[in-house]
Protein backbone atom coordinates (compact mmCIF):
# COMPACT_ATOMS: atom_id res chain seq x y z
CA UNK A 1 0.00 0.00 0.00
CA UNK A 2 1.40 3.31 -1.50
CA UNK A 3 0.13 6.63 1.11
CA UNK A 4 0.84 9.92 -0.72
CA UNK A 5 1.47 12.65 1.37
CA UNK A 6 -0.96 15.52 1.50
CA UNK A 7 1.47 18.04 3.79
CA UNK A 8 2.51 19.11 0.07
CA UNK A 9 -0.73 20.71 -0.25
CA UNK A 10 -0.58 23.95 0.58
CA UNK A 11 -3.73 25.46 3.46
CA UNK A 12 -6.03 26.39 1.41
CA UNK A 13 -6.00 23.11 -0.47
CA UNK A 14 -6.05 21.47 2.61
CA UNK A 15 -9.04 23.40 3.69
CA UNK A 16 -10.72 22.70 0.57
CA UNK A 17 -9.84 18.78 0.35
CA UNK A 18 -11.31 19.14 4.62
CA UNK A 19 -14.02 20.42 3.60
CA UNK A 20 -14.86 18.31 0.63
CA UNK A 21 -14.29 15.59 2.54
CA UNK A 22 -15.93 16.33 5.99
CA UNK A 23 -13.41 14.22 7.60
CA UNK A 24 -9.48 15.07 9.05
CA UNK A 25 -7.09 16.11 6.91
CA UNK A 26 -4.84 13.27 6.57
CA UNK A 27 -0.97 13.56 6.61
CA UNK A 28 0.72 10.42 5.38
CA UNK A 29 3.90 9.17 4.17
CA UNK A 30 5.01 8.34 0.36
CA UNK A 31 5.98 4.90 1.77
CA UNK A 32 5.40 1.09 0.63
CA UNK A 33 3.20 -0.58 3.61
CA UNK A 34 1.84 -4.05 3.80
CA UNK A 35 -1.93 -4.11 2.81
CA UNK A 36 -2.55 -5.96 6.18
CA UNK A 37 -0.83 -3.14 7.87
CA UNK A 38 -3.41 -0.87 9.76
CA UNK A 39 -2.13 2.40 10.71
CA UNK A 40 -1.31 3.73 13.69
CA UNK A 41 -3.33 7.38 14.31
CA UNK A 42 -2.07 10.59 15.86
CA UNK A 43 -5.31 13.35 16.34
CA UNK A 44 -3.33 17.19 15.74
CA UNK A 45 -5.81 19.51 17.04
CA UNK A 46 -4.83 23.15 16.22
CA UNK A 47 -5.78 26.38 15.15
CA UNK A 48 -5.36 27.20 11.40
CA UNK A 49 -8.49 30.04 11.79
CA UNK A 50 -8.26 32.98 14.23
CA UNK A 51 -5.52 34.88 16.38
CA UNK A 52 -3.64 32.05 16.70
CA UNK A 53 -3.76 30.33 12.97
CA UNK A 54 0.28 31.01 12.42
CA UNK A 55 1.47 29.52 15.31
CA UNK A 56 -0.85 26.42 15.36
CA UNK A 57 0.11 26.19 11.09
CA UNK A 58 3.94 25.71 12.29
CA UNK A 59 2.90 23.65 14.96
CA UNK A 60 1.23 21.02 12.51
CA UNK A 61 4.07 21.49 10.03
CA UNK A 62 6.90 20.55 12.53
CA UNK A 63 4.61 17.20 13.18
CA UNK A 64 4.01 16.63 9.27
CA UNK A 65 8.25 16.49 9.54
CA UNK A 66 8.44 14.18 12.05
CA UNK A 67 6.00 11.26 11.13
CA UNK A 68 7.44 11.86 7.78
CA UNK A 69 11.20 10.75 9.74
CA UNK A 70 9.22 8.22 11.76
CA UNK A 71 7.64 6.36 8.70
CA UNK A 72 11.30 6.73 7.04
CA UNK A 73 12.37 5.08 10.28
CA UNK A 74 9.89 1.90 10.35
CA UNK A 75 6.90 4.14 11.92
CA UNK A 76 5.63 2.74 15.15
CA UNK A 77 5.45 -0.58 16.21
CA UNK A 78 6.25 -1.21 12.38
CA UNK A 79 3.00 0.28 11.28
CA UNK A 80 2.83 3.74 9.43
CA UNK A 81 1.85 6.62 11.30
CA UNK A 82 -1.05 8.99 10.43
CA UNK A 83 -1.44 12.11 11.29
CA UNK A 84 -5.11 13.45 11.45
CA UNK A 85 -5.35 17.41 11.59
CA UNK A 86 -8.49 19.66 13.16
CA UNK A 87 -8.93 23.14 13.35
CA UNK A 88 -9.45 23.73 17.06
CA UNK A 89 -10.39 27.53 15.60
CA UNK A 90 -8.32 28.58 19.08
CA UNK A 91 -11.22 27.76 20.95
CA UNK A 92 -12.23 25.36 23.65
CA UNK A 93 -15.65 24.15 22.67
CA UNK A 94 -14.32 23.79 19.17
CA UNK A 95 -11.35 21.76 20.42
CA UNK A 96 -12.96 19.13 22.38
CA UNK A 97 -15.89 18.57 19.67
CA UNK A 98 -13.35 17.67 17.54
CA UNK A 99 -11.74 15.61 19.72
CA UNK A 100 -14.63 13.64 20.28
CA UNK A 101 -14.93 13.37 16.40
CA UNK A 102 -11.41 11.89 15.78
CA UNK A 103 -11.83 9.54 18.98
CA UNK A 104 -15.20 8.72 18.03
CA UNK A 105 -14.92 8.56 14.22
CA UNK A 106 -10.98 8.37 13.45
CA UNK A 107 -10.53 5.88 16.30
CA UNK A 108 -6.87 7.96 17.18
CA UNK A 109 -4.73 6.24 19.33
CA UNK A 110 -2.87 9.78 20.85
CA UNK A 111 -3.75 13.00 20.73
CA UNK A 112 -1.25 16.47 20.22
CA UNK A 113 -1.90 20.01 19.93
CA UNK A 114 -2.84 23.39 20.92
CA UNK A 115 -1.65 26.88 21.29
CA UNK A 116 -4.36 28.65 23.63
CA UNK A 117 -3.81 27.27 27.44
CA UNK A 118 -7.79 26.99 28.17
CA UNK A 119 -7.54 24.90 24.38
CA UNK A 120 -5.18 22.79 26.23
CA UNK A 121 -6.59 22.24 29.75
CA UNK A 122 -9.67 21.40 28.01
CA UNK A 123 -8.21 18.92 25.94
CA UNK A 124 -6.13 17.46 29.03
CA UNK A 125 -9.56 17.15 30.52
CA UNK A 126 -11.40 15.10 27.45
CA UNK A 127 -8.45 12.94 26.89
CA UNK A 128 -8.24 12.03 30.81
CA UNK A 129 -11.77 11.18 30.79
CA UNK A 130 -11.23 8.61 27.33
CA UNK A 131 -7.71 7.26 28.81
CA UNK A 132 -5.50 8.73 25.62
CA UNK A 133 -2.42 10.10 26.14
CA UNK A 134 -2.19 13.52 25.01
CA UNK A 135 0.90 16.23 24.69
CA UNK A 136 0.10 19.73 25.08
CA UNK A 137 2.60 21.43 22.23
CA UNK A 138 1.87 24.80 22.98
CA UNK A 139 -0.45 26.01 25.39
CA UNK A 140 2.13 27.43 28.70
CA UNK A 141 -0.30 28.20 31.59
CA UNK A 142 1.45 27.03 34.64
CA UNK A 143 -1.57 24.90 36.07
CA UNK A 144 -1.36 22.44 33.00
CA UNK A 145 1.71 20.65 34.23
CA UNK A 146 0.75 22.11 37.98
CA UNK A 147 -2.02 22.02 40.21
CA UNK A 148 -4.36 20.72 37.31
CA UNK A 149 -1.79 18.00 36.04
CA UNK A 150 -3.20 14.59 34.76
CA UNK A 151 -1.02 11.05 34.61
CA UNK A 152 -1.72 11.45 30.84
CA UNK A 153 -0.77 14.68 29.90
CA UNK A 154 2.48 15.82 28.62
CA UNK A 155 3.72 19.72 27.83
CA UNK A 156 6.57 20.61 25.12
CA UNK A 157 6.25 24.01 25.24
CA UNK A 158 7.41 26.06 28.58
CA UNK A 159 5.30 27.20 31.36
CA UNK A 160 4.63 31.00 32.07
CA UNK A 161 6.56 30.73 35.17
CA UNK A 162 9.98 29.38 32.69
CA UNK A 163 8.73 31.98 30.40
CA UNK A 164 8.76 35.05 32.73
CA UNK A 165 11.87 33.85 34.79
CA UNK A 166 14.01 33.72 31.99
CA UNK A 167 14.19 37.34 31.45
CA UNK A 168 13.21 38.95 34.43
CA UNK A 169 16.47 39.63 36.15
CA UNK A 170 17.12 41.28 32.51
CA UNK A 171 14.63 43.51 32.44
CA UNK A 172 14.66 44.35 36.61
CA UNK A 173 18.28 45.06 36.06
CA UNK A 174 18.54 47.18 32.84
CA UNK A 175 15.49 49.29 32.83
CA UNK A 176 13.84 49.53 36.29
CA UNK A 177 11.54 48.50 38.94
CA UNK A 178 7.78 50.10 37.41
CA UNK A 179 6.27 47.91 35.65
CA UNK A 180 2.72 48.18 33.76
CA UNK A 181 1.08 45.27 31.95
CA UNK A 182 -1.14 44.62 29.03
CA UNK A 183 -2.82 41.07 29.55
CA UNK A 184 -4.87 38.90 27.23
CA UNK A 185 -7.64 38.26 30.03
CA UNK A 186 -7.75 34.23 29.54
CA UNK A 187 -5.59 31.61 31.53
CA UNK A 188 -2.19 32.27 29.90
CA UNK A 189 -2.35 35.91 29.99
CA UNK A 190 -3.03 35.42 33.94
CA UNK A 191 -0.23 33.16 34.21
CA UNK A 192 1.74 34.94 33.12
CA UNK A 193 0.96 38.25 34.85
CA UNK A 194 1.06 36.54 37.82
CA UNK A 195 4.41 35.08 37.68
CA UNK A 196 5.88 38.39 36.55
CA UNK A 197 4.42 40.13 39.41
CA UNK A 198 5.44 37.27 42.04
CA UNK A 199 9.10 37.93 41.21
CA UNK A 200 9.07 41.69 40.61
CA UNK A 201 7.41 42.22 44.33
CA UNK A 202 10.07 39.87 45.70
CA UNK A 203 12.73 41.72 44.21
CA UNK A 204 11.23 45.12 45.38
CA UNK A 205 9.49 46.79 42.48
CA UNK A 206 5.86 47.96 41.72
CA UNK A 207 3.19 47.30 38.99
CA UNK A 208 1.89 50.05 38.04
CA UNK A 209 -1.22 48.49 36.63
CA UNK A 210 -2.89 46.02 34.36
CA UNK A 211 -5.00 45.93 31.80
CA UNK A 212 -7.20 43.33 30.82
CA UNK A 213 -7.38 43.00 26.89
CA UNK A 214 -9.91 40.44 25.51
CA UNK A 215 -8.76 37.57 23.71
CA UNK A 216 -8.63 38.91 19.38
CA UNK A 217 -8.69 42.79 20.65
CA UNK A 218 -8.18 44.68 17.33
CA UNK A 219 -7.86 48.04 18.95
CA UNK A 220 -5.63 48.62 22.00
CA UNK A 221 -5.47 52.42 22.41
CA UNK A 222 -7.43 52.73 25.71
CA UNK A 223 -5.12 50.27 27.22
CA UNK A 224 -2.01 51.97 25.47
CA UNK A 225 -3.38 54.92 27.45
CA UNK A 226 -3.92 54.09 30.71
CA UNK A 227 -0.11 52.72 30.39
CA UNK A 228 1.01 56.03 29.01
CA UNK A 229 -0.58 57.86 32.24
CA UNK A 230 1.60 55.68 34.41
CA UNK A 231 4.40 56.45 33.03
CA UNK A 232 6.24 53.09 33.82
CA UNK A 233 10.14 52.23 33.55
CA UNK A 234 8.95 49.19 31.42
CA UNK A 235 5.60 47.86 29.57
CA UNK A 236 5.12 44.75 29.62
CA UNK A 237 2.77 43.58 26.91
CA UNK A 238 1.73 39.66 27.07
CA UNK A 239 0.05 39.11 24.18
CA UNK A 240 0.46 35.94 21.83
CA UNK A 241 -0.15 35.76 18.18
CA UNK A 242 -2.15 38.58 15.93
CA UNK A 243 -2.96 40.21 19.23
CA UNK A 244 0.68 40.70 19.66
CA UNK A 245 1.23 42.11 16.43
CA UNK A 246 -1.70 45.02 16.92
CA UNK A 247 -0.55 45.51 20.70
CA UNK A 248 3.37 46.40 18.92
CA UNK A 249 1.97 48.40 16.03
CA UNK A 250 -0.14 50.49 17.70
CA UNK A 251 2.43 50.81 20.63
CA UNK A 252 4.57 52.54 18.05
CA UNK A 253 2.32 54.46 16.62
CA UNK A 254 1.15 56.13 20.26
CA UNK A 255 5.12 56.80 20.17
CA UNK A 256 5.39 54.79 23.22
CA UNK A 257 8.52 53.43 22.47
CA UNK A 258 10.42 56.65 22.86
CA UNK A 259 8.57 57.12 26.75
CA UNK A 260 9.61 53.10 28.04
CA UNK A 261 10.67 50.00 27.37
CA UNK A 262 8.60 47.68 25.67
CA UNK A 263 8.72 44.07 26.66
CA UNK A 264 7.72 40.94 27.87
CA UNK A 265 7.84 37.23 28.31
CA UNK A 266 6.66 35.30 24.97
CA UNK A 267 7.94 36.56 21.81
CA UNK A 268 7.54 34.20 18.66
CA UNK A 269 9.75 34.33 14.75
CA UNK A 270 5.65 34.50 13.63
CA UNK A 271 5.25 37.73 15.22
CA UNK A 272 8.06 39.88 14.24
CA UNK A 273 7.86 38.62 10.83
CA UNK A 274 4.34 39.95 11.12
CA UNK A 275 5.63 42.76 12.21
CA UNK A 276 6.37 46.52 10.18
CA UNK A 277 9.84 46.87 10.51
CA UNK A 278 9.45 50.18 12.78
CA UNK A 279 7.49 47.54 15.52
CA UNK A 280 10.08 44.83 15.72
CA UNK A 281 11.84 46.15 18.85
CA UNK A 282 11.82 45.11 22.31
CA UNK A 283 13.26 41.98 24.84
CA UNK A 284 11.94 38.98 25.28
CA UNK A 285 12.05 35.39 25.61
CA UNK A 286 12.16 32.70 22.80
CA UNK A 287 11.71 28.77 23.97
CA UNK A 288 13.82 27.77 20.93
CA UNK A 289 15.48 29.43 17.46
CA UNK A 290 16.23 28.37 14.61
CA UNK A 291 19.89 29.76 15.01
CA UNK A 292 22.00 28.46 17.46
CA UNK A 293 25.85 28.03 16.38
CA UNK A 294 27.07 24.74 16.93
CA UNK A 295 24.28 22.50 17.95
CA UNK A 296 23.84 18.91 16.42
CA UNK A 297 21.52 18.38 13.38
CA UNK A 298 20.16 21.69 13.75
CA UNK A 299 21.39 22.94 10.36
CA UNK A 300 20.17 20.08 8.57
CA UNK A 301 16.90 20.46 10.35
CA UNK A 302 16.64 24.21 8.85
CA UNK A 303 17.64 23.39 5.75
CA UNK A 304 15.02 20.32 5.40
CA UNK A 305 12.09 22.75 6.81
CA UNK A 306 13.34 25.36 4.05
CA UNK A 307 13.81 22.72 1.12
CA UNK A 308 10.09 22.26 2.35
CA UNK A 309 8.24 24.95 3.39
CA UNK A 310 8.99 27.55 0.22
CA UNK A 311 12.41 28.91 2.12
CA UNK A 312 10.90 29.84 5.70
CA UNK A 313 13.09 28.82 8.65
CA UNK A 314 11.48 26.39 11.57
CA UNK A 315 10.35 28.35 14.50
CA UNK A 316 9.68 27.25 18.33
CA UNK A 317 5.92 26.44 16.83
CA UNK A 318 7.53 24.43 14.48
CA UNK A 319 9.64 22.45 16.83
CA UNK A 320 6.94 22.31 19.15
CA UNK A 321 5.52 19.97 17.24
CA UNK A 322 8.50 18.08 15.81
CA UNK A 323 9.33 17.19 19.25
CA UNK A 324 6.03 16.26 20.25
CA UNK A 325 5.22 13.86 17.92
CA UNK A 326 8.45 12.63 17.58
CA UNK A 327 8.43 11.71 21.72
CA UNK A 328 4.99 9.58 20.88
CA UNK A 329 6.88 7.76 18.53
CA UNK A 330 9.99 7.48 20.84
CA UNK A 331 7.76 6.39 24.12
CA UNK A 332 5.45 3.64 21.65
CA UNK A 333 8.36 1.82 20.75
CA UNK A 334 10.11 1.72 23.95
CA UNK A 335 7.04 0.84 25.43
CA UNK A 336 6.17 -1.86 22.57
CA UNK A 337 2.63 -1.29 23.16
CA UNK A 338 -0.07 1.52 22.24
CA UNK A 339 -1.66 1.47 25.57
CA UNK A 340 -1.67 4.39 27.24
CA UNK A 341 -0.62 4.06 30.59
CA UNK A 342 2.12 1.87 29.27
CA UNK A 343 3.60 4.82 26.80
CA UNK A 344 2.58 7.12 29.69
CA UNK A 345 5.29 5.24 31.75
CA UNK A 346 7.63 5.34 28.65
CA UNK A 347 7.66 8.92 28.75
CA UNK A 348 8.25 9.74 31.55
CA UNK A 349 12.26 10.88 31.96
CA UNK A 350 12.32 10.26 28.42
CA UNK A 351 15.14 11.92 26.76
CA UNK A 352 14.98 13.21 23.38
CA UNK A 353 18.05 12.49 21.24
CA UNK A 354 20.23 15.10 19.65
CA UNK A 355 18.88 14.92 16.47
CA UNK A 356 15.46 15.77 17.83
CA UNK A 357 16.13 18.31 20.46
CA UNK A 358 18.02 20.26 18.19
CA UNK A 359 19.32 22.53 21.37
CA UNK A 360 22.15 22.52 24.08
CA UNK A 361 22.26 19.90 27.23
CA UNK A 362 19.27 17.54 28.02
CA UNK A 363 16.03 17.63 26.79
CA UNK A 364 13.30 15.48 28.34
CA UNK A 365 10.16 15.21 29.99
CA UNK A 366 9.76 15.35 33.76
CA UNK A 367 8.65 12.44 35.31
CA UNK A 368 6.69 13.79 38.48
CA UNK A 369 4.84 16.13 36.32
CA UNK A 370 5.62 15.26 32.82
CA UNK A 371 7.04 19.47 31.63
CA UNK A 372 9.44 19.28 29.08
CA UNK A 373 12.95 20.54 30.47
CA UNK A 374 14.47 22.03 27.71
CA UNK A 375 16.19 25.47 27.42
CA UNK A 376 15.05 29.23 27.46
CA UNK A 377 16.61 32.14 24.99
CA UNK A 378 15.94 35.57 26.77
CA UNK A 379 17.45 38.32 24.34
CA UNK A 380 16.09 41.35 22.37
CA UNK A 381 14.68 42.21 18.49
CA UNK A 382 17.95 44.66 17.18
CA UNK A 383 17.25 47.42 15.62
CA UNK A 384 16.49 47.38 11.71
CA UNK A 385 16.01 43.37 12.05
CA UNK A 386 15.23 41.19 8.84
CA UNK A 387 13.86 38.25 8.56
CA UNK A 388 15.45 35.32 9.35
CA UNK A 389 17.66 37.59 11.67
CA UNK A 390 15.06 38.99 13.54
CA UNK A 391 16.34 38.11 17.45
CA UNK A 392 19.22 38.46 19.44
CA UNK A 393 19.66 35.55 21.67
CA UNK A 394 21.52 36.93 25.36
CA UNK A 395 22.34 33.78 26.69
CA UNK A 396 20.84 30.38 26.36
CA UNK A 397 19.33 29.42 29.99
CA UNK A 398 18.98 25.70 31.03
CA UNK A 399 15.40 25.03 31.97
CA UNK A 400 16.41 23.45 34.73
CA UNK A 401 18.01 26.11 36.88
CA UNK A 402 14.74 27.97 36.87
CA UNK A 403 12.04 25.73 36.88
CA UNK A 404 9.69 25.26 39.82
CA UNK A 405 10.23 21.72 41.59
CA UNK A 406 6.24 19.40 40.51
CA UNK A 407 6.00 20.34 44.26
CA UNK A 408 6.64 24.00 44.14
CA UNK A 409 4.33 23.75 40.92
CA UNK A 410 1.57 21.61 43.09
CA UNK A 411 1.09 18.91 40.78
CA UNK A 412 0.62 15.18 42.26
CA UNK A 413 0.12 12.93 39.59
CA UNK A 414 -2.80 10.09 39.89
CA UNK A 415 -3.00 7.59 37.84
CA UNK A 416 -5.80 4.76 36.56
CA UNK A 417 -6.08 1.41 38.90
Amino acid sequence: MVFKNTASLNRRGLLKAGAAASASSLILPEVSWAQSESPVKIGNIDPRTGTYAALGENQIRGATMAVDEINKKGGILGRPVQLLVEDSQGLPGPAVSKAQKMVSQDKVDFLMGSVNSAVSASLAQFSSQHNLLYIDTGGHADPITGKNCTWNTFRTCSTTWLETAADFDLLYQKFGKKWFFITPDYAFGHSLHDDYVAQLTKAGGVSLGNALAPLGTTDFSSYLIQARAAKPDVLICLQAGDDLVNVLKQAVQFGMNTQMTIAGAQQELEVLEALPPAARLGWWTFEWYWNQPGVAHLEDFVAAHKAKYNGKVPTARTWFGYASAHAIALAANQAKSLDALKVVRALEGLVLPPEVALQPGKCYYRAEDHQMIANMFPGNVPNGATYPNLFNVAQTVPSGTIAKSPAEAGCKLVYPS
